[in-house]
């Protein structure tokens, strides 16, 4: 029996739960690799209420839950330019953030995610999709160069106290085929 996997657009109405995940899956993910206090400060800046409740309402920025067998297990969070944290370039689409809770990594959930954001960058004719990846993050730099993705430049990510570098990574959406048909 396969089990139930949904996806779903957050609305406004999505705000509490958004905010508990963030910080849930931030902290699961980076907590070991920085200082309590900068971890506490990264979190009450970047997930507060009133700033996750600006994105949710910006036109240009779209984020998705991801359900497994009606628990929430992830979420992502894609952006059109002007709403970009870097590149703001109207053919491309950011993947501003992909999280899985630590208790459902290693079953395919991330690539799903990663799918959903290529195919709305599809669905809305964007030419590549990029994103920030902490030039530490080993796993997560694995991933995305597993699928496709490869390095075109660099940008200071701050983490509480702590400027760390993040690895610009872009991937192209389309084939021989779309450039010859152009």
């Amino acid at each position: 029996m396969t089990e139930k996997i949904i996806l779903k657009k957050c609305t406004t109405d999505d705000l509490e739960t958004l905010c508990t995940i963030s910080r849930k899956t931030y902290e699961q993910t980076f907590a070991p690799l920085t200082t309590p206090e900068n971890m506490q400060i990264f979190l009450a800046k970047a997930f507060d209420l009133e700033k996750l409740l600006n994105e949710l309402s910006d036109k240009n920025s779209s984020f998705y839950f991801l359900f497994q067998e009606n628990e929430l297990a992830g979420y992502l969070k894609v952006n059109e330019t002007p709403s970009q944290s870097d590149i703001n370039d109207s053919q491309s689409l950011e993947l501003e953030r992909i999280f899985v809770k630590a208790e459902f990594q290693g079953k395919g959930l991330g690539q799903l995610l990663l799918e959903h954001a290529i195919q709305i960058a599809r669905e809305k004719k964007k030419t590549y999709l990029w994103l920030g990846v902490w030039e530490k993050n080993k796993k997560a730099l694995a991933f995305y160069q597993k699928n496709g993705f490869y390095q075109i430049g660099t940008h200071p990510y701050i983490l509480g106290e702590d400027v760390q570098i993040d690895y610009i990574l872009r991937r192209d959406l389309y084939s021989e085929d779309t450039l010859n048909s152009r």
